[in-house]
């Protein structure tokens, strides 16, 4: 028994309407970014250190900032009371609380040491007894390292749409290739105009993210595109545009299934992960939506306009 059973929608017959919202989208991400400057990049691809410290007792952001308006490093006074910091809660009802320190000089060490010090000292009643629970994580990347990270990062998404295009077209052909790889840049490019606009940062995991967007969105077009090519043999009478809409509604239980499938399992991790694992779990929530509704409404669109712009239907 089929979820969804002779369904009869007029995809096509809705793609303006689907490149107004996909339009709309990137527009608004677009312009999140160039207010922004770019990205907001993590230290992974900047350089700089994060700390990440735990409190017992609830505390105030501004409290912090006050506290690391004044850390003596070896005797010389430096004002973090501007650094980027963030407050979670866990599971246990701790306040978690992370630094983003900007790059310093390289005679200055021990910088992120002497920010532990000074919160487990200001903040001694919030806090437990062990310093060693205090402190979470401390992790350092130089300007150097992220740097080649952040190209590394953009080579290996290019690399993956270059592959992915060469697949294509051999596998169907070149005008499949043009939406499916119309259909991944669409997805990404939402999806990072979202962190844009919720402010959440690029590292290494959301780049990760990213690959794995791409992959589950391909896996949703190509299973629509098998359908459409198998159909263009069978139904050689019918029109091209009919084709495309008849084999998006025969795949449409499967895709809906999938993607129902999931998006449960990573809105879980998303509930009940951790700080990393969180924002990891947001990108895919937001890929797999995005995915599911270009497979549909993107890839094959752009197909259609292919065929009417450059050639007739050709049967493999």
């Amino acid at each position: 028994m089929r979820f969804l059973s002779e369904t009869k929608i007029d995809f096509l017959g809705a793609r303006r309407f689907g490149f107004i919202i996909s339009g709309a989208l990137l527009l608004a991400g677009l312009i999140s970014l160039f207010l922004q400057d770019g990205p907001k990049l993590g230290i992974d691809f900047t350089g700089g250190t994060k700390v990440m410290v735990k409190f017992d007792k609830s505390v105030e952001i501004s409290s912090v900032r006050d506290a690391l308006a004044n850390v003596d490093i070896d005797g010389e006074p430096f004002d973090f009371s501007k650094s980027e910091i963030k407050l979670e809660r866990d599971e246990k009802g701790s306040d978690l609380v992370s630094v983003r320190l900007p790059k310093l000089p390289e005679s200055v060490e021990d910088a992120d040491e002497a920010v532990i010090s000074k919160l487990y000292t200001e903040f001694r009643d919030n806090v437990p007894d062990d310093i060693i629970e205090f402190k979470l994580s401390s992790d350092t990347i130089g300007p150097k390292i992220g740097s080649e990270l952040r190209g590394k990062a953009i080579l290996a998404i290019l690399s993956s749409i270059l592959m992915i295009l060469f697949y294509v077209s051999i596998r169907f052909q070149f005008k499949f290739a043009i939406g499916a790889i119309a259909a991944l840049v669409h997805d990404v490019l939402i999806t990072l105009g979202i962190f844009s606009i919720m402010d959440y940062e690029i590292s290494l995991v959301i780049v990760a993210a990213f690959l794995t967007i791409v992959g589950y969105s391909l896996n949703d077009t190509i299973v629509v595109f098998d359908r459409v090519r198998e159909n263009l043999k069978r139904l050689k009478q019918e029109k091209y545009e009919a084709i495309i809409n008849k084999s998006i509604n025969e795949s449409l239980s499967r895709t809906i299934i999938t993607s129902l499938t999931t998006f449960m399992v990573v809105f879980i991790l998303w509930l009940t992960g951790g700080e990393v694992i969180r924002y990891f779990a947001f990108a895919m929530m937001v890929g797999i939506l995005i995915g599911t509704y270009s497979s549909m409404f993107v890839a094959s669109p752009i197909v259609v306009a292919w065929h009417n712009r450059f050639g007739e239907r050709k049967s493999r």
